[in-house]
């Protein structure tokens, strides 16, 4: 009969019990999930980073055989209903998704955030949709990028820049915009996409970042005006649109929507909600309806999303120490 040696022994039973322990973990993740599963929006409903986890849901309700429920947890950019699901049973039944402000801004905006963006387990960026420049144009008469700059340099402060809230895309790209281009604008900042476009819209502000998808169409019907986006190049779907890049070289901007777990969340849950996130975008209908968001599938492993988000905090971080921006 052979012996073991103690370290053998004490390895084999090591590995015995992380079996043990990993089994109904396992057993978890295959009966996953058995009843409704919530999904917190940190956003009020009526902006893009509600629409498209809304659409997502839908199609993981009719693939799950369970309700998935959108709640909109609103406040502090996005702080209320991210500390929500990092204080949630890591079970895979209460998921955040979210645009970039609490997950990879607001670390280098508030200094005593409730929560560890860094902790938060990614699972998926879902979509993104590129910014652009909008202007209500009863306010503003310029027509193109330079015309606004050469206005609101003979104008400082004069200019009302709507964003969605303090540390949102929207405000980041405002103050790049004005780091850049050599202006400054008055911030006016809203709880969401939804109300700040109601105030450009009824002329209480003046221009607003906002990404494509809401804001375009009322673009197209003559109640605000695009004068150019944040992309690298013009859009085939708009050729005559200028990309604000032409005027400020290397000036780029995306909204971008993730899902993520709380903290400790088992990878065997990670990987299910992932890969039925990934079928979910590869659907016809699903891309449809993103499109008319003006959404970009993105998908990619929970590693990816992990690296993206790195990314996006050293890029933004970067912004919001050279333009001196301090939220309380």
């Amino acid at each position: 009969m052979r012996v073991l040696s103690k370290r053998a022994f004490l390895y084999a039973a090591m590995s015995a019990v992380a079996l043990i322990a990993a089994a109904p973990v396992q057993a978890q993740a295959q009966t996953y999930p058995d009843h409704a599963v919530k999904i917190i929006v940190p956003f009020p409903a009526g902006g893009t980073a509600d629409a498209v986890p809304r659409i997502v849901a839908d199609w993981l309700s009719r693939k799950w055989g369970q309700a998935v429920v959108i709640e909109n947890h609103t406040g502090a950019a996005g702080n209320i209903g991210s500390e929500i699901v990092y204080k949630a049973a890591p079970d895979g039944y209460t998921l955040l998704s979210a645009p970039p402000p609490p997950l990879v801004n607001n670390q280098n905006l508030y200094p005593n955030l409730p929560f560890d963006p860094t902790k938060f387990e990614p699972i998926s960026i879902m979509a993104e949709a590129p910014s652009g420049l909008f202007v209500n144009p009863d306010k503003i008469k310029a027509n193109t990028i330079p015309e606004l700059i050469a206005y609101m340099k003979d104008n400082p402060g004069k200019v009302l820049a709507a964003t969605q809230g303090n540390g949102t895309t929207s405000h980041l790209t405002a103050e790049m915009f004005d780091m850049i281009a050599g202006v400054k604008a008055q911030m006016v900042p809203y709880r969401g996409s939804a109300p700040a476009l109601q105030g450009l819209l009824g002329g209480s502000v003046d221009i607003m970042f906002d990404n494509l998808g809401v804001s375009l169409p009322l673009a197209k019907a003559g109640k605000l005006k695009l004068l150019g986006v944040a992309t690298a190049h013009r859009l085939q779907t708009m050729p005559d649109m200028p990309t604000i890049g032409e005027t400020l070289p290397d000036f780029l901007s995306a909204a971008w929507y993730a899902v993520v777990a709380p903290p400790k969340t088992p990878e065997a849950i990670l990987r299910k909600v992932n890969a039925d996130i990934e079928q979910a975008l590869k659907d016809p209908e699903v891309i449809e309806k993103l499109k008319k968001l003006s959404c970009d599938v993105v998908g990619g492993s929970p590693r990816e999303a992990r690296y993206f988000m790195r990314q996006e905090v050293a890029r933004w971080g970067k912004v919001i120490k050279e333009a001196n921006i301090k939220l309380q």
